[in-house]
């Protein structure tokens, strides 16, 4: 692995992101201006076993900002640049096209985090959210892990959908992802069919793992109305998720790549 490469190409993606800032603030905005709707006014009541609703809530929509950073910035975006002949043009360069992947993760991973200070921010600053270190290192570190654990799932999105189709595709995924997992309700609101799928989706686990950082077993079960067991199960689900979202990402890769020789 050329180090200097990924560096470069890092960079380039920073500075991307740099020079449309609003880009930045549309990704970062839409969660935290959803917990300014919803987490604000629900913070300060507490679970069973003392956790903030509005602690939950930062992990809920952190959550829900991570997996829509897979669909549009790893799905759409890469599309559209598939589209638009980019990548054509960057397999024309000495850069291994590992690095112009794994630079759209480190850029993700640097979003996330964003969006996690800010969501907390405003929980601290509009709610007076208790914060404690531990509980959102752990949180963070489980958003982190989805981030590279759904990165496969977008471009697998990018590689099997058509350009001015995927984001189309993307919506129509990410809404009822969203929904199913419990990021935006608890699932005891949801109807039961809604109930039995969830636990076969991977983002209801990631969830899972989330609210885990935040809050013990009993509280989380009282938060999303579902049963809980400890982070094993659902880190396999998310390695699973990476595996195999990521053979089908590579084998969508090497068909576009084969195209074009053609």
């Amino acid at each position: 692995m050329n180090a200097a490469q990924l560096r470069a190409q890092v960079a380039a993606e920073l500075r991307q992101m740099v020079r449309v800032p609003e880009y930045v603030i549309g990704v970062a905005g839409v969660p935290v201006i959803l917990y300014a709707m919803f987490g604000l006014s629900n913070a300060g009541t507490l679970l069973p076993g003392g956790t903030d609703v509005g602690a939950m809530l930062v992990a809920s929509f952190s959550a829900y900002a991570v997996v829509s950073l897979a669909i549009f910035t790893y799905g759409v975006d890469v599309a559209g640049e598939r589209g638009r002949g980019w990548l054509r043009r960057l397999r024309c360069t000495p850069m291994p096209m590992w690095a112009y992947f794994a630079a759209k993760i480190v850029s993700a991973l640097v979003l996330a985090v964003l969006v996690y200070a800010l969501v907390w921010a405003l929980a601290i600053a509009g709610a007076k959210v208790p914060f404690d270190a531990a509980r959102a290192a752990r949180t963070l570190a489980a958003l982190l892990i989805g981030v590279v654990a759904f990165a496969p799932m977008g471009f697998a999105l990018a590689f099997w959908a058509r350009p001015k189709a995927a984001a189309a595709i993307g919506n129509l995924l990410f809404l009822p992802l969203s929904f199913v997992s419990g990021f935006f309700t608890s699932l005891s609101s949801l109807p039961q069919f809604l109930r039995d799928a969830a636990p076969w989706l991977p983002t209801y686990h990631f969830g899972l793992l989330v609210w885990g950082g935040v809050a013990p077993a009993d509280d989380v079960r009282h938060f999303n109305g579902m049963q809980t067991a400890g982070p094993g199960p659902q880190l396999a689900w998310l390695a699973a998720t990476f595996v195999a979202f990521g053979a089908l990402a590579a084998w969508g890769y090497a068909r576009d790549a084969q195209r074009e020789r053609d």
